[in-house]
């Protein structure tokens, strides 16, 4: 059983947690606020982006002069996951459960007897897969020095991307990130980048409108996929930050939650020792004077 100043040291270094958790909260709240704006901002600028390559590329599929990075390397036997996680902790399973889904995937292509590499963009990716897929890790992108995320960040992401794909180090290459929906909602995506998806094109009216494109459209689409991979960089690394100080916020107030039940119990606890204390000592009191 537990003493009084067992009991209240613990109540103490508990309610100093708390204080901890709650500041945290605060601090990711307000990081949130701009992660989440910057991310809706980006959405209409991709999703537009989106169309346009699905407009370019629909007649381009299959020709003999499509972009290699539309078409591919005519191959899918070298693989390369970019596995897109948070530089800090503290976040609940946000780092987990991207760093799961990417070896899961890993471990599907590898049954294939496909080659895989991986790229971690986040200390906690790498150090999530290290044991276990440390040999297929490759190189680690570093962005804790910066405060907010910007296409500098992507940018150079891309370049390097572009760099190993015109090198032939790899056919196919798929980012792992967290698609932000809300505080409590955050979905693991999987989107492959080299060779570009083709979105499909919606039933509007206005897929009905032949356009003429002045180059052609292989030209248009040489310049326009190497930007559209550092938009889709970018969107996954907006999403990514926004959903990581939403499982922050939400992982600190379950913390200062838990830290309130736990305090609670405590004292509770200490009330009950110190009052049987009591009870004991004026129970000695009392035999002693009837003893005199």
């Amino acid at each position: 059983m537990a003493n009084l100043k067992e009991l209240k040291n613990r109540i103490t270094s508990v309610t100093s947690t708390q204080k901890i958790t709650k500041a945290m909260k605060m601090v990711a709240a307000a990081k949130l606020r701009h992660a989440e704006e910057a991310a809706n901002a980006a959405r209409p600028y991709a999703e537009r982006m989106d169309g346009m390559m699905a407009a370019l590329a629909t007649g381009m599929v299959g020709r003999d002069d499509a972009p290699k990075l539309l078409s591919g390397t005519g191959s899918d036997q070298r693989h390369l996951i970019v596995v897109a996680t948070g530089e800090r902790g503290l976040c609940g399973g946000f780092n987990s459960s991207i760093s799961k889904a990417a070896a899961l995937k890993a471990e599907s292509l590898m049954s294939q007897g496909k080659d895989v590499k991986l790229l971690c963009v986040g200390k906690k990716g790498r150090d999530a897969l290290k044991r276990k897929y440390g040999h297929m890790i490759i190189d680690l992108v570093d962005l804790s020095g910066s405060k907010r995320i910007g296409f500098a960040d992507a940018q150079p992401i891309a370049q390097n991307l572009l760099a190993m794909f015109d090198g032939g180090e790899f056919d196919v290459c798929t980012v792992f990130y967290a698609k932000f929906v809300s505080v409590l909602t955050q979905d693991v995506t999987e989107q492959q980048i080299i060779p570009a998806s083709v979105p499909e094109a919606s039933n509007d009216e206005s897929n009905d409108i032949v356009y003429e494109y002045e180059p052609d459209e292989a030209e248009i689409l040489a310049d326009l996929l190497p930007r559209n991979l550092s938009v889709q960089v970018f969107r996954a690394l907006l999403e990514n930050s926004a959903s990581e100080q939403g499982a922050r916020m939400s992982a600190m107030e379950n913390a200062t939650r838990n830290a309130g039940d736990m305090i609670d119990r405590l004292t509770l606890q200490y009330n009950r020792e110190r009052q049987a204390a009591i009870t004991s000592e004026l129970i000695e009191i009392i035999s002693g004077a009837e003893a005199v």
